[in-house]
């Protein structure tokens, strides 16, 4: 059951993707309650253009609000950077995290070394990704690589079948033993961990899931949200196609070793 108070977190992402941040979210803050909303119906949001995204993104943040949301976290790459700003200051009251690539661990890392930054073809087209880049481009050699059709891929399941195999070796082969590390800038992209490390050897991932969960409580503990209570928070899953196959999804993803 949704919680009745209004004292939960609203995480949205394009679909399945943003289940990565909400496990990370629900390990660093284990007792707040989490409403996740899959908007697997528009995904996936790294193909569309900025203003649609845009758009998108405020209205599921103020879907969030009127159910009752004291925090916001777009769990979403192309969501943040399109977004975020625009909800920050319709909502001042209300923290609102995002996630970006990983790079500035990343490039921290591995230093002066060649690193992989997988991204839905949006993320890598905006500014903010070109700004975040330029910042550590005398840390790391930074190899942007667009994913088209590979978020939308992961949404569907199934991540055994072969078809997702060739997808990624297509994407991936020509990098086979050629960089040092792996940025997965897509929410998406951290459930085909194992299948990337297949083709790209043993080499460090990162992702920014960690990041946002540590940057949500730092925000929390400032506004003075943090729940009080000591037992263990609810999950509540929703999605915009309101069926029961996506809801079952959802909790395979979340449960997914």
């Amino acid at each position: 059951m949704e919680p009745k108070h209004t004292d939960f977190i609203g995480v949205f992402d394009s679909g399945v993707g943003g289940i990565s941040i909400l496990r990370e979210l629900t390990a660093e803050l284990p007792n707040e309650d989490f409403l996740f909303y899959g908007d697997s119906a528009n995904a996936p949001y790294g193909e569309k253009d900025e203003e649609e995204v845009r758009q998108i993104a405020e209205d599921l943040a103020q879907r969030l609000i009127d159910r009752g949301s004291k925090a916001i976290v777009i769990a979403c790459n192309t969501a943040t950077s399109a977004a975020a700003e625009s909800i920050r200051s319709r909502y001042p009251g209300v923290p609102v995290v995002g996630v970006e690539p990983a790079v500035k661990p990343a490039a921290m890392e591995l230093d002066h070394k060649k690193i992989l930054v997988m991204a839905t073809p949006m993320t890598l087209k905006r500014d903010k990704y070109k700004a975040l880049a330029g910042r550590f481009s005398e840390n790391a050699q930074l190899v942007p690589l667009a994913c088209p059709g590979l978020a939308a891929r992961i949404e569907q399941g199934s991540l055994e079948e072969s078809d997702l195999k060739e997808m990624l070796e297509d994407l991936l082969l020509p990098y086979a033993g050629q960089v040092d590390g792996v940025v997965l800038g897509c929410t998406h992209y951290p459930f085909i961990q194992n299948e990337i490390r297949e083709i790209l050897g043993e080499i460090p991932f990162f992702d920014g899931a960690r990041g946002t969960a540590r940057e949500l409580k730092r925000r929390l503990e400032a506004a003075h949200l943090l729940t009080e209570r000591t037992e263990r928070g609810k999950v509540v899953f929703d999605s915009s196609r309101k069926s029961l196959k996506e809801l079952l999804l959802y909790e395979a993803f979340y449960e997914m070793n």
